[in-house]
């Protein structure tokens, strides 16, 4: 679904990735791990074409590094950025709306698909973005996302500053994106969910991957937990 390789990104004169290569496969859940300040954000900042990229890209076969990042979402790419973007002054219900690219599209996600999953957001769908709890923003956000009926999705730190329960359906959430055939590429820093549902993890260190394997290779690789993790 997506390769890159030797993938560097600059801010200014700092050169922030030195070369990353990674893949996603389809339906695959690939957890980014690493301390802040790595480069991991900037890799899916990078990939979606917010950050000059330099390398190779390619998505389902195309090459798609140096492209808009309007083009790069109309070939099926999301991006859910660690800030949660949303329109604090639109309501719930047309945060989602604009996340879709037609009125009269059908695929993988509806509202009726959204509201079933997340009660509390049919339940708040008439109340303003900036009115809800940073919880609700996280999932208006990843759903907002989804609307658009990506086949490949990025999203960054999303259960950062969440409490327990709704970390825990976070990663429910992302568990059902990869069966409805959505590939999940996650950046976290909690080892624990990335652990819990992810097929393979990359790890971050400067600039650069470290570490790549299952996701049995890493709970059995302590050296490289305590080197390259907050753990």
């Amino acid at each position: 679904m997506l390769e890159v390789k030797e993938l560097h990104a600059y801010y200014g004169r700092s050169h922030i990735l030195q070369g990353v290569t990674l893949h996603v496969g389809k339906g695959e859940i690939v957890s980014l791990l690493g301390r802040n300040g790595v480069g991991r954000s900037t890799t899916c900042m990078a990939i979606m074409g917010l950050v000059p990229p330099q390398g190779s890209i390619r998505y389902k076969d195309e090459q798609i590094c140096g492209l808009n990042p309007h083009d790069i979402a109309r070939r099926g790419i999301g991006f859910v950025p660690e800030d949660r973007w949303i329109f604090p002054g639109l309501t719930v219900l047309q945060n989602l709306q604009l996340g879709m690219k037609r009125k009269d599209q059908t695929g993988r996600w509806s509202l009726a698909d959204v509201f079933a999953l997340f009660p509390r957001l049919g339940e708040r769908s008439n109340v303003h973005g900036g009115l809800i709890s940073g919880g609700e923003k996280q999932m208006l956000t990843i759903c907002r996302t989804l609307m658009g009926d990506p086949d490949f999705i990025m999203i960054d730190e999303p259960t950062e500053g969440l409490a327990p329960k709704m970390v825990e359906q976070v990663g429910e959430l992302i568990e059902e994106i990869a069966r409805r055939g959505v590939s999940v590429l996650l950046v976290e820093q909690k080892l624990s969910i990335a652990l819990k549902i992810s097929q393979r993890i990359y790890i971050m260190g400067q600039g650069r991957i470290v570490f790549e394997g299952q996701t049995e290779d890493l709970k059995n690789n302590q050296a490289i937990r305590k080197e390259w993790l907050e753990v």
